[in-house]
């Protein structure tokens, strides 16, 4: 029986590196005429597999296959069982006999008795370089007339370029579109020198990662095949309406040119190469950017594409001086880093504490999409039923031009009185019988005859006897009423709100002065945000979720702000959310905001006095 087993793991050991695979690959595109190759492999752990079957396909000429082009074999040994693998390569000639996109079908092979397939695959076939005919016209006369290309000036403009397409050329505000900077040649490009991408003035971008090896494919452009690579990718996100134009890039790549003989010396019979510089220029081009329609939802902070949100709280039924926590999900597609957090409205009674925020992103070329988490925290200080109303979210729906707003469930929470008590302890306003009692067993009864004094005592009876009593008494009075204000105060959670904003905000801007002189430019301008935004939210009593440039400049008219700090507080906003996603500043233009923010909060705390 014990052999009988051993027998069946073993087999089930076997049979699980025994995975058979059989993939193709071919070029992506190819010129009409032109031969290439179509490989399948074939991957079993000692199998020998039966010739491929490769349909037939219209446009596609079958010259040769299949043929074993290779055979290799590997083994390894894991936890004592010895495995092989065996890899075999089978090959079909192909030509293009007609321009257009064609799809290879999935071949098929027999291994034993089971029968596989491979995957699909898409060939373009190009139409044939109008150039083709005139270069093998000229080309005995190069070869009799040797010449040595050694200037970038011979480069002409026409086998060398970079162009930038974008997907769309008019968009609303906050809509995303893909911009790709695209090498074409026909030369050998070996590198760049210089690259210098335009700048995105008036748009957020969020760049998309390209692999680190990138493979050319071949390219029909203006009756010409190149060979051709993406540079650049990523996803743009205008910021305001108009007409919005992405400048012109430079660049500078490196070509490596033959340099023919003069001579025909047998000594001169083989060619050298030279490297050459090669400035080139990329096209700019102007994007209409629309307004977004009139009827926004009040919950509506400029989201545009497609979202969806959800909500979930810890708990409710709790105790006083425990937390709660809502949980709040979007995702979709769309610029979700910049999505405002929704408003969640706690009862007074609350103490609440800033939210804990995770964004997760993926940015492919058919733009931004991921989720983004926001955790709000709160800690109720006294016993009773409450309601936290529903958040909401207001987004434009690019699908079907309309806005829409998104609700979660409103939570309704029963809090008990929990060890401690309260937050604070009772203030008392007032004296009572019992009070009065109280006092007695401490203080005599005074006296309303005159006083008797002693004779020969120098201290009793005199002015210092009195201020003796008198000092402490007033000194007592003015804490009691000092500590009466504050604990007054510390119940208007706005009104302390208020008076910190300034410290709050000067310890995030030194925080941040930190992130400068490091150099670490993204985090910089993440806490600077939040120093401002921070800032003008405690001191107007506006949540963050609710606060937009417009509400902010008309806050700061009621407060009595002129219009050019108004303006400076807008211009260091839109500065820093546009260098937040923006290629690295200089180190100049950092110094400059910070500055700029360290003055104008200075100027308000001068301007609203609370």
């Amino acid at each position: 029986m014990k052999r009988y087993l051993m027998l069946f793991f073993a087999a089930v050991s076997i049979s699980g590196f025994a995975q058979i695979s059989f993939k193709a690959s071919a070029p992506k595109a190819v010129v009409i005429g032109e031969q290439f190759r179509v490989n399948y492999t074939l991957t079993t752990s000692g199998e020998h597999g039966n010739n491929p079957v490769l349909p037939n396909v219209t446009g596609l000429k079958q010259l040769y296959g299949p043929s074993l082009s290779s055979r290799g074999m590997s083994s390894s040994n894991i936890n004592g069982t010895m495995t092989s693998q065996v890899t075999e390569v089978y090959t079909f000639v192909l030509m293009g006999e007609k321009e257009g996109e064609y799809t290879i079908p999935a071949a098929t092979i027999k291994v034993g008795n089971s029968e596989y397939k491979s995957n699909e695959l898409k060939v373009s076939v190009l139409p044939q370089d109008q150039s083709t005919q005139a270069a093998n016209a000229n080309a005995k006369a190069a070869q009799d007339e040797a010449v040595q290309e050694s200037s970038g000036g011979s480069i002409s403009g026409e086998d060398l370029f970079i162009r930038m397409h974008v997907s769309k050329s008019s968009v609303y505000e906050n809509e995303g579109f893909l911009v790709t900077f695209k090498l074409y040649t026909t030369l050998n490009v070996s590198g760049f020198e210089a690259m210098k991408f335009p700048e995105f003035e008036g748009f957020i971008a969020q760049d998309i990662e390209l692999p680190t090896n990138k493979q050319m494919s071949l390219e029909n452009y203006q009756g010409r095949n190149y060979r051709t690579v993406v540079l650049k990718q990523c996803i743009l996100y205008p910021q305001r309406s108009g007409k919005l134009s992405i400048g012109t890039g430079k660049y500078e790549a490196v070509v490596q040119q033959r340099v023919q003989a003069r001579s025909r010396s047998i000594f001169d019979m083989f060619d050298t190469y030279t490297q050459v510089k090669k400035p080139i220029t990329s096209a700019g081009t102007t994007i209409t950017v629309k307004p977004l329609p009139a009827g926004k939802p009040a919950s509506f902070s400029g989201a545009v594409g497609d979202y969806k949100m959800t909500s979930s709280i810890s708990t409710k039924e709790l105790k006083t001086n425990e937390p709660v926590t809502i949980k709040l999900t979007l995702s979709g597609a769309g610029n979700i880093k910049l999505l405002k957090n929704p408003e969640i409205v706690f009862p007074n009674d609350f103490e609440v504490y800033d939210p804990k925020i995770d964004v997760s992103t993926k940015v492919t070329t058919s733009g931004v999409s991921g989720t983004k988490t926001i955790e709000y925290y709160a800690v109720p200080r006294y016993a009773g039923n409450f309601t936290i109303p529903s958040a909401q979210l207001s987004y434009f729906d690019l699908k079907i031009g309309a806005y829409k707003t998104l609700s979660t469930e409103e939570y309704h929470l029963k809090v008990e009185q929990g060890a401690g008590g309260g937050a604070t302890a009772p203030v008392v306003t007032g004296a009572t019988k019992e009070d009065i009692r109280f006092v007695g067993a401490d203080i005599r009864h005074i006296r309303t005859d005159p006083p008797q004094f002693h004779q020969g005592n120098f201290l009793f009876g005199t002015t210092t006897y009195w201020l003796f009593f008198l000092i402490p008494t007033i000194i007592f009075i003015i804490v009691f009423l000092v500590y009466r204000k504050q604990v007054a105060e510390n119940a208007n959670l706005a009104l302390v709100r208020t008076k910190k904003a300034n410290k709050v905000a000067s310890k995030r801007l030194k925080t941040a002065q930190k992130y400068l002189k490091t150099n670490q430019w993204e985090a910089f301008y993440d806490e600077a945000l939040k120093a401002v935004w921070g800032y003008l939210s405690d001191k107007l009593t506006i949540p963050v979720a609710n606060l937009t440039k417009e509400n902010v400049e008309t806050e700061l008219l009621r407060y009595g702000a002129d219009t050019a700090l108004i303006e400076q507080f807008k211009t260091i906003l839109t500065t820093a959310e546009f260098a937040r996603y923006a290629p690295a500043q200089a180190g100049g233009t950092m110094d400059e905001l910070y500055q700029s923010m360290v003055n104008v909060i200075d100027k308000m705390e001068n301007t609203i006095k609370k």
